[in-house]
């Protein structure tokens, strides 16, 4: 067996130059470098004693102390080496000399020259003038409101707790305040309580959206009955003058105008009932006369300016557009008999049906009609007089066709004729001292409605 004498170790020195990538043995810093290294610090030294030449005064010399060589991990195959920028190279680095991308485009070239600050102190007199700003705090607040003194408690609309600092101009936005406002209004059509219209709107502090309401209330009321017209016009009396003021109430009336055709898409009748709502405002004291002129002026030849103008040219004007939403605006029983009354004597004086029934319609009260079915037949029964032939008066006819043409077209139920005949036939002895004849026309009317379809009860 060959004896094999033991092999020197292999080490970096005796293989020369290899390829080792993770540097497993290798220093890192080389022997040449370490003693360039100790030379410049002789050298750094020997300046700090004054031995320096004028050469090395102006030259700067790079040390391995400004660039510092770190290795986080050895024997990794990453280059793990971070380097340090010198003090004096940081000097002279300004990051406001990068163009930031976009060629430096949108980049601020030059410094601010302050006018972007306050410095000189704000007159107490100006409007805007701000005791918490004068002292320190920094709470001046700049407002494009009109007629507002921060210095005062009714021109602040409330306290910013995140900000620190007084809010003043609207608190909500123009479509949440429509929101609400719709909501507030739309309750006042059940409950009728203009209070709660007048605290839900200074709770909401919008006075700049004030002009809102009047187009939002008249727009609301216009898709509602007559009960809900009225309660709008006396709503806008409510409002005024506080919180709604004189100017609140023209730009709104100015708004609603200028949407009129849009409103008039949905409702045929918008511009007629607009004329009603400016007509009765003029008489409640809520508008102007010179608004209507103005208006008129501003554009001629306006359909609702002209009903408006002509409602109030009427005789005794006042006293009917007071009552201009008909008899179904929610007035008491007693002054409902005093329409139905009115009704039937006009039909009478003129037989004409469609004129009648577009009257019964506008009373907007489907619960009250077995009382125009009694008074109806009482006036007829009256106007016939107490003689009683066999022939069939006129009058009871004539009302007996008017019942059969309401029932026909759905304006009054057979329930309704029914209860208004028993009513009147539980009164009939009372009938009977001013008509004797009473009962036999009773029953010779309940024949008619029987026939003309208007009366299907048993008898």
């Amino acid at each position: 067996m060959a004896d094999f004498t033991k092999r020197s170790q292999v080490t970096i020195e005796t293989m020369g130059r290899v390829h080792n990538p993770a540097g497993s043995g290798v220093k890192p810093v080389s022997a040449e470098v370490k003693a360039k290294t100790d030379k410049l610090k002789g050298k750094s030294d020997t300046d700090a004693n004054g031995s320096a030449t004028t050469q090395q005064r102006h030259h700067h010399v790079h040390t391995v102390s400004e660039h510092e060589t770190k290795v986080k991990e050895e024997g990794t195959e990453r280059k793990n080496i971070t380097r340090k920028k010198s003090s004096a190279n940081s000097q002279l680095f300004n990051s406001r000399n990068k163009k930031q991308g976009g060629a430096g485009k949108g980049k601020w070239k030059e410094e601010m020259d302050g006018s972007d600050t306050i410095n000189e102190p704000i007159d107490p007199s100006d409007p805007l003038y701000d005791v918490d700003d004068a002292a320190g705090e920094g709470k001046y607040i700049l407002s494009s409101s009109e007629g507002l003194e921060a210095n005062t408690a009714d021109a602040a609309n409330g306290y910013d707790p995140v900000a620190e600092r007084v809010v003043y101009g609207p608190l909500l936005t123009l479509p949440e305040f429509k929101i609400r406002l719709t909501e507030t209004i739309k309750e006042y059509f059940d409950s009728a309580d203009a209070d709660e219209v007048v605290r839900g709107i200074e709770e909401m502090k919008c006075k700049a959206y004030h002009a809102e309401v009047v187009k939002r209330a008249i727009g609301l009321s216009l898709d509602e009955g007559p009960r809900e017209r009225e309660l709008t016009s006396r709503l806008l009396t409510h409002l005024h003058p506080r919180p709604l003021s004189d100017s609140d109430l023209e730009s709104g009336f100015e708004l609603l105008l200028d949407s009129l055709s849009d409103l008039s898409i949905d409702i045929p009748d918008a511009k007629e009932m607009v004329g009603c709502f400016l007509a009765r405002a003029i008489v409640d004291e809520v508008l102007t006369p010179a608004f209507v002129s103005n208006r008129n002026n501003s554009h001629p030849g306006d359909d609702v300016v002209e009903k408006a103008v002509s409602l109030l040219s009427r005789e005794h004007c006042t006293a009917r557009l007071e009552k201009v939403w008909g008899p179904g605006d929610g007035r008491p029983v007693s002054d409902l008999k005093i329409v139905i009354d009115q009704l039937l004597e006009e039909y009478l004086l003129s037989r004409e049906l469609d004129e009648a029934a577009r009257c019964v319609r506008e009373m907007s009260a489907p619960h009250f009609h077995h009382e125009l079915v009694k008074r109806g037949v009482k006036i007829a029964m009256e106007n016939d007089g107490q003689d009683h032939t066999d022939s069939v008066s006129s009058s009871l006819d004539a009302v007996a066709a008017l019942f059969s043409f309401l029932v026909k077209n759905a304006i009054v139920s057979e329930y309704q004729v029914g209860k208004g005949m028993d009513r009147l036939r539980k009164t009939i002895s009372d009938l009977k001292l001013d008509v004797p004849a009473a009962p036999a026309m009773l029953d010779e009317f309940e024949k008619m409605a029987r026939e003309g379809g208007c009366l299907t009860t048993p008898p």
